[in-house]
């Protein structure tokens, strides 16, 4: 991504496209302009009416102007409870303060510009997810060209406002091409607005399906378009009652994102919440590295991204900020290079450190490292705490499906609930609960010190970070063991591992005496996470095989499959969601023409 702003400014104040030489709204009055051409154009509010949710597309997303003008109106006109999800593109984003400049020209808008000032999306590469709870919302910017993040997004739009600028400067946003996949990310009778006639535009409009007018313009522009698709929208379904089986991070998150739109769940769990993999005093955040850059080096970095843009929201539970990667073999330095000058994370979160600057950030001899100054350690339990919400203590030995949904039992066999779906976020012991599930226990120790914590948290293949009141390091990592009992020989091979590394620190903590836990955690074949709905079994949702990336990766997937749930929206693009579905192993096994049966021997 450039440094340098996509917009600069005409004398009397208004932002202009640097990269398109054209303005980003109306000099007259961009915000009547907004009302008229997209608003009214979209039949807003009238369309709403009586919609428990309301799905807006948008190409441009520019300085905010359109959203905030949209949620002024859905805050004013729309039913109590009803949800409004925006999805919006911008290949070049500005800046919040850029922003906030541009749109102070409105004081109206003053509450809602402040609240999305604070959350601006960033400018990585990829789907942005951006909550505004106040306006009962929630917007996805996705920050790349329009095509690609069109082939991307599944949702459907019942509104689209077609903002790019001007045809004949960016006649890309306009192409035949991009309203054909308007259309096909359009539900049954959705609208389009423009500000454009263009004859291309009213022609690439009429061949994707829509039905095409000019109307009266806005100011000085004589007419504009309103375009409607035939059909009418199926009346939305009634609200559903959905279980979280599991209260780790997993069923944390999910709960949080069912919440987050506008469902309130029921959580079990056997032991209550934390009892699992998600039960240590610390919890490292960080994104699994990979140099490829590819869809599973775009899905960590997104999954990561969220995860700490969620977690910055609860101060009281970050323990510390900045984690050093430490090189672990000789192509590490090559790896951290490429990861660093990729576009998929924030500008300035990730950047390499030679052997002399990790060595002073260190105070021992140190090699290259990867400087990931935007990730976290937290404590878990108040996390937990705070995305669970009130946690049932009940043991689920079965879930079965029935006539009037799923019914959850316990070991005798008696029902505890009967619900319209089920998100199964149980760890290793999902696959008790629904055999098909791939998964694989690794059982890790990890050993605690009381004391003065580690300054500098770092990973290495092992790891070190601060507690509350002391310092947490290790993992063994035993595929296959179940054991949750603490063993001293797991406290000796996690001091050799830390030892190996930081011996200076090793020999500080020698005679300290140590705590620790051991829990299973549960991993895939390909050591991708499972998360999606569960091949022919409608209203089953699965959440689970993060292996030891469950705070990462688990609140942006609990948001995908929440959104799966409730036929909302998902934040994750489509490539980056065939990654984590349920189905993909049947799927390879039958490219590969046999039967897909999960053992030891089985590779992605």
């Amino acid at each position: 991504m450039s440094a340098e702003s996509p917009l600069t400014w005409t004398d009397d104040g208004q932002p202009r496209s640097r990269l398109y030489g054209d303005v980003y709204f109306s000099a007259q009055d961009g915000l009547a302009e907004t009302r008229a051409v997209f608003l009214q154009g979209c039949g807003l509010p009238d369309a709403w009416n009586g919609r428990s949710r309301f799905t807006v597309g948008e190409l441009g997303f520019g300085t905010g102007l359109n959203i905030l003008a949209l949620l002024d109106l859905w805050r004013r006109t729309s039913q109590p409870g009803a949800h409004l999800h925006i999805f919006s593109i911008e290949a070049h984003p500005i800046t919040a303060a850029e922003a906030g400049r541009a749109l102070a020209h409105w004081p109206e808008l003053a509450d809602l510009a402040g609240l999305l000032a604070e959350r601006w999306p960033g400018q990585a590469r990829g789907f942005h997810r951006v909550d505004l709870p106040e306006a009962r919302a929630t917007l996805d910017l996705a920050v790349m060209d329009v095509q690609s993040a069109l082939e991307a997004w599944s949702g459907q739009a019942d509104a689209w406002f077609l903002d790019g600028f001007s045809p004949a400067l960016n006649p890309d946003m306009w192409r035949e091409e991009i309203m054909a996949l308007v259309a096909a990310r359009s539900a049954p009778g959705a609208r389009a607005a423009t500000f454009t006639v263009a004859g291309a535009v009213r022609r690439g409009l009429a061949a994707a399906g829509f039905e095409v007018e000019k109307q009266p313009g806005f100011g000085r522009k004589r007419e504009r378009l309103e375009a409607k698709l035939p059909g009418e929208r199926p009346a939305p379904a009634a609200p559903i009652k959905v279980a979280v089986i599991g209260a780790g991070i997993a069923g944390a998150s999910a709960a949080r994102a069912l919440r987050a739109l506008g469902c309130e769940p029921v959580v079990l769990d056997a032991e209550g919440a934390g009892a699992g993999a998600s039960g240590n005093p610390a919890a490292l955040v960080t994104p699994r590295l990979d140099a490829g850059l590819g869809p599973v080096a775009q899905f960590a970095a997104q999954a990561f991204n969220r995860a700490v843009q969620l977690y910055e929201a609860l101060p009281a539970a970050i323990l510390s900020r900045g984690v050093l990667q430490l090189a672990a073999g000789e192509r590490d330095p090559e790896r951290f290079a490429k990861i660093a000058a990729a576009d998929i994370f924030e500008p300035g979160a990730v950047e390499v450190l030679d052997a002399r600057s990790a060595t002073a950030r260190l105070g021992e001899t140190a090699p290259v490292a990867l400087d990931l100054a935007t990730a976290l350690v937290i404590e878990p339990a108040p996390v937990l705490a705070a995305w669970s919400g009130e946690v049932a203590r009940a043991a689920v030995a079965a879930i079965t499906r029935e006539p009037g949904g799923w019914r959850l039992s316990d070991a005798t066999g008696e029902p505890i609930l009967v619900v319209d779906a089920v998100i199964l976020a149980a760890g290793q012991a999902s696959a008790a609960l629904w055999p098909a599930l791939p998964l694989t226990p690794v059982r890790g120790q990890a050993s605690w010190t009381q004391g003065p914590p580690a300054v500098q948290a770092l990973a290495w293949g092992g790891y070190i970070l601060p507690t509350r009141d002391g310092t947490l390091f290790g993992a063994t990592h035993d595929r296959g063991d179940v054991g949750t009992d603490l063993r001293e020989a797991d406290h000796l091979r996690n001091r050799a591992t830390l030892a190996a590394v930081l011996p200076r620190l090793a020999s500080e903590l020698e005679t300290a005496p140590l705590a620790g836990r051991a829990s299973v955690r549960a991993t895939t074949p390909d050591r991708l996470p499972i998360a999606g709905a569960a091949h022919e079994a409608p209203g089953l949702f699965l959440l689970t095989g993060f292996g030891s990336r469950g705070f990462s990766q688990a609140p942006l997937l609990a948001e995908h499959v929440a959104a799966l749930a409730l036929s909302a929206p998902s934040p994750l693009p489509a490539a980056l969601a065939s990654l984590v579905d349920p189905d993909r192993f049947r799927l390879r096994a039958e490219r590969r023409g046999r039967n897909f049966v999960h053992d030891e021997s089985h590779t992605a």
